[in-house]
């Protein structure tokens, strides 16, 4: 992000969105070359914070709600980071984070508390690292905030009983910026700099990210003086950043000649940034087939994020807070820029109408509006770019400017599609019946315009899919894997009820729309019923409908009827993405093991139990025992 003429590409939401762990991985060995040709041998990814709270600012980060997406596309970008040999001149160390737990923030702020019983902690906020270990990560970074009260930086039991210990990671623990200083400044639970640095060290942290700080080394050498800290301990810390030192051949050579990296910043990288924010975009509503839109209609584009880099790549973009690339990529199409260059200058209109404080000339786009040399609105709206504390919010709904453009262009009468670039779902339920068609990419990077404008003129067929639920209300916000209870007890009871008081979203997980149709056939199981360690293998046909060729999500879900904590309505236990041209049939087979439809119990341990389990595939339901 930091190397200037690097290739950028969707934010991991926007990764993510394209249910494509192929992606996922082609893209990370885009970086590690790029990150090699700059000196760079680490990176600090994938974040794999799982996001159970989307008013969170760091949510474009993550890979989304579920633990299964967690684990399958953070470990694709290991492998994309690190191939076969992280010493390779074109590879790098990769660095989970942040481990763990980060993203269920209580209050949705950025390095806030969360309450994880272990029960829980282990069945959703571990499996993925653990998957990613197994994978070959050398490096795991730290959740800055703290949990059940006690902060990640300090916690023995997280950093050396289960992560070095259970999952028998060999490579280091590396702090966030300067959190073993905020133990003791931040956190309260050290009186003195050299007690957080005790309490980090003994802990399970291996490197401290101390940027402008040269007392470390001294206070650690006298607690070990002192024998506060162990020399094991030091040892033990040594021996780990040796040998991901060694295994990335840093011994042998660091820099390599920019000439060897003939590819740095090419035409094939750009491409395959700009296919991945095609990959990336997720039709959400289509009414009437207003899209695709025809290329020789007049529009007139409004808002805050027709005419912004900023909003298409979200921070941590050559900035921290991406505030300047709006210079940086100058030659980068904005989404007004690349809808110029599809329909001709003559055939569009820009006008702000509102920025992301005000609304500004928005009587000016409204008079345009009702004019017959007018065919349709493109409204863009979303958010600007951000990250960490800077992106907190009080409130996850779009800001009120914006949704009053949003309706006053809506009075009109003229037809509007709304574009929303964002990296967290801000709630959008006030407009979202009148827009007749919306269209949304999670920070989708700097060829995101012509993407966009790919989507929208019908040269490219979206098949994204949401990687988290999309929130109709602020007090509405539940992943998809919510327990019955959550469904609302009041309705099971009869009781009067506001509809969008329980599960009643938006936008539900998984979902995404194509200009194609899809047809789901023929669910079968090859038994009807299957004993511990035995396995099941599930079929089912999915035919293309429509008149298009498209892409088309597979989704296995699997409920587990009765068990002895209450089970979530249902679980993602497979997805496959697949092409389809028009009234061509695919078969797709999931095979599911019996450990894949463990939970967590009591004891804090993964357990089956027998009983009955409901696949789900689309409309498609069918049963099975559990012996």
């Amino acid at each position: 992000n930091y190397t200037l003429g690097s290739t950028l590409y969707p934010q991991p939401m926007g990764v993510a969105s394209t249910w494509n762990p192929q992606t996922a991985e082609g893209l990370a060995e885009i970086t590690a070359y790029e990150c090699r040709a700059s000196g760079i041998p680490w990176n600090f990814s994938p974040a794999m914070d799982l996001c159970k709270n989307p008013v969170w600012p760091r949510t474009y980060e993550s890979f989304g709600e579920d633990v299964l997406m967690n684990k399958i596309f953070g470990s694709a970008m290991v492998k994309g980071y690190q191939g076969t040999s992280i010493s390779d001149k074109t590879r790098m160390a990769a660095c989970l984070k942040h481990f763990t737990g980060y993203g269920a923030s209580t209050s949705g702020k950025d390095r806030t508390s969360a309450l994880i019983p272990e029960r829980q902690l282990r069945e959703y906020y571990l499996p993925q690292y653990a998957e990613a270990i197994k994978n070959g990560a050398l490096t795991v970074m730290v959740n800055s905030a703290e949990i059940n009260g006690v902060p990640t930086h300090a916690n023995k039991f997280l950093l050396t009983d289960i992560l070095k210990g259970e999952m028998g990671f060999k490579g280091f623990v590396v702090s966030d910026w300067e959190d073993v200083k905020y133990l003791y400044s931040r956190h309260h639970i050290a009186a003195s700099y050299k007690e957080a640095i005790k309490l980090a060290v003994n802990a399970g942290i291996d490197m401290t990210m101390v940027p402008n700080d040269l007392e470390f080394p001294d206070l650690l050498l006298a607690l070990v003086k002192e024998g506060q800290v162990s020399r094991a301990r030091i040892d033990d810390a040594v021996r780990r950043i040796l040998y991901v030192k060694i295994q990335l051949g840093l011994f042998d050579k660091t820099i390599y000649p920019l000439s060897d990296y003939p590819k740095f910043g090419s035409d094939e990288f750009k491409n395959k940034s700009l296919d991945a924010a095609r990959e990336a975009l997720i039709l959400l509503k289509n009414e009437k087939n207003i899209l695709p839109l025809s290329k020789t209609s007049r529009a007139l584009v409004v808002g805050p994020t027709a005419n912004s880099m900023r909003t298409l790549n979200g921070g941590w973009s050559n900035t921290w807070q991406g505030e300047k690339i709006n210079e940086v990529l100058a030659n980068k199409n904005t989404i007004v820029e690349a809808i110029r260059n599809k329909i001709g200058e003559k055939n569009v209109t820009y006008l702000e109408g509102a920025n992301f404080d005000k609304l500004t000339n928005f009587e000016d786009a409204l008079k345009l509006a009702t004019a017959n040399s007018i065919d349709y609105i493109v409204l863009c709206l979303g958010e600007n770019s951000y990250t960490e504390t800077p992106g907190t919010i009080g409130d996850i709904t779009l800001n009120e400017h914006q949704l009053q453009l949003a309706e006053k262009l809506a009075a009109t009468g003229k037809p509007i599609v709304l574009v929303l670039t964002e990296g967290r779902p801000r709630i959008i339920s006030r407009i979202a019946d009148k827009m007749n068609g919306i269209l949304l990419g999670f920070f989708i990077g700097p060829e995101g315009g012509d993407a966009i404008t790919d989507v929208l003129y019908g040269d490219y067929n979206p098949g994204g899919k949401l990687p988290l639920t999309y929130p109709k209300t602020p007090n509405s916000i539940l992943p998809y894997d919510h327990t019955v209870l959550d469904d609302g007890f009041g309705a099971q009871a009869g009781f009067p009820q506001d509809a969008d008081a329980y599960v009643n979203p938006q936008f539900p997980f998984g979902f995404g729309l194509s200009y194609t149709s899809f047809a789901y056939s023929n669910l079968k199981i090859n038994k009807d019923s299957i004993a511990q360690n035995e396995t099941i293998t599930i079929s089912v046909d999915i035919k293309n409908t429509g008149a298009r060729d498209g892409a088309e999500v597979v989704q296995l879900y699997i409920s587990d009827l009765v068990a002895s904590i209450s089970p979530p309505v249902k679980r993602l236990r497979g997805f496959q993405k697949i092409n389809l041209k028009p009234s061509e049939t695919k078969t797709i087979t999931f095979t599911i093991q019996s450990k894949d439809l463990a939970f967590v119990g009591m004891d804090n341990k993964f357990i089956t139990e027998p009983g009955t389990f409901k696949i789900r595939i689309a409309q498609l339901e069918k049963d099975f025992e559990l012996k």
